[in-house]
């Protein structure tokens, strides 16, 4: 008998794959809507990722939409890294990059990770260096899609490493993806409308309420989270398949307490295990993990990424995804007993505010409370917490409790 986990060559059947593309195209991008004729999708597709890539295409020739396929080196960074000096790291292609930019309507990011602990022997300053010094691209990135002129998303390739490290087979890996993304029905599409509609019913919900301040307790946190003015709850919109996230940008200034995340990070090239978290008056001021605890202080060095950007909650009604993946696209989407909660340190969302983005200058997004950072990073725990809002008008009402939402 032939072993699943020695089946590194499987791959999914052309049906599946197409499948994939089509959700990726046809719905993802335009934020439920798919592509129009004539617009411009950039796909930054790994090379290992090819079959998909070629789908991408196909698929996005179907729709009469232009294509830039590009494919990314996999296996390149750790000599990067090693052989890069100062003005190497910090090299910014401005025209090129500005130019693409200015010429995409949508863009398409593939993650697949052939080896997770590629940098695991690099030095973190040079990732977070190199890193901060292309900042200003997802700078771009974020004020054109702020004006509704950009749509992105992204989506996961399994790989054989990534499948070996929470002891899947291979073949049950991609079944998680195909699982998730609906992949396994003849209209995936139907489905994830069907998602939508559950998301949306929850956004107004709690949207609705005006929500001062949250609470989340749990063995693992007691964290106090300032909403903040002005703040909507997101959800659903594709940006990331899956998603079936609920999620807001709180006013970083207001948190205070401490949480342990239970799932490992896996970023940057490196894992990060058992991470803690101290927050007061908005910072980070005290943070450690039991691995990789180098890169985690490297991390929070970086210009405001000792802030939180980020808080969600997963309802595990909504979710497909049933095991760790490596992957924090899957991670932080995780139903299980107790769904999941994440939050992030670092950038936060402008599409969180109650409003209109576009009339806010940079000033205007720090009086707010909205962090800006080269950092965002997401951290998950699927142990059992309750969510408890205090409204403005002081009553408090309990949002989320045993994996779901309570609304």
């Amino acid at each position: 008998m032939i072993k699943l986990d020695t089946m590194p060559n499987y791959q999914p059947s052309k049906t599946i794959l197409k499948r994939y593309a089509h959700v990726l195209i046809n719905f993802a991008l335009n934020s439920g809507q798919g592509v129009k004729p004539g617009e411009v999708v950039l796909c930054l597709v790994p090379d290992v990722a090819k079959p998909l890539a070629l789908e991408l295409q196909n698929s996005l020739l179907k729709a009469k939409a232009h294509p830039l396929i590009r494919l990314l080196p996999t296996e390149f960074s750790q000599d990067f890294y090693s052989l890069a000096n100062q003005d190497q790291l910090t090299f910014f292609p401005k025209k090129y990059l500005k130019a693409q930019v200015d010429l995409i309507d949508h863009r398409i990011a593939i993650i697949a990770d052939v080896n997770p602990q590629e940098l695991k022997n690099v030095n973190p300053k040079k990732i977070i260096l190199a890193r901060d010094a292309k900042k200003s691209y997802k700078d771009w990135l974020i004020s054109k899609e702020i004006k509704g002129k950009l749509t992105w998303t992204v989506a996961l390739w399994a790989t054989p490493a990534k499948a070996k490290l929470v002891s899947l087979s291979y073949p049950a890996y991609w079944q998680q993806i195909i699982n998730a993304c609906f992949l396994d029905k003849p209209d995936p599409i139907t489905h994830w409308q069907k998602i939508v509609k559950l998301q949306k019913n929850i956004l107004k919900k709690i949207n609705a309420l005006k929500i001062k301040s949250l609470h989340m307790t749990g063995k693992d946190m007691d964290l106090k989270i300032t909403l903040g003015a002005d703040r909507q709850w997101q959800g659903g919109s594709g940006r990331n398949i899956p998603s079936f996230e609920i999620f807001t940008s709180p006013d970083w200034r207001g948190t205070q307490g401490w949480i342990r995340f239970n799932q490992p990070l896996y970023r940057y090239g490196n894992i990060i295990k058992n991470i803690s978290l101290e927050f007061n008056r908005g910072q980070v001021v005290k943070a450690s993990a039991k691995q990789g605890n180098h890169l985690l202080q490297e991390m929070l060095k970086s210009p405001n990424a000792g802030k939180l950007g980020e808080f969600s909650l997963t309802d595990k009604r909504l979710s497909r995804i049933t095991h760790i993946m490596a992957e924090t696209l899957f991670d932080e989407n995780i139903g299980g007993p107790y769904g999941n909660a994440h939050i992030a340190i670092g950038m936060s969302y402008k599409d969180c505010y109650r409003g209109d983005p576009k009339k806010l200058t940079k000033k205007d997004w720090q009086v707010k409370g909205f962090n800006d950072s080269a950092e965002h990073t997401d951290m998950m725990t699927t142990t059992n917490r309750t969510v408890t809002a205090t409204l403005i008008n002081g009553q408090k009402k309990l949002i989320y409790k045993q994996g779901q939402f309570t609304l």
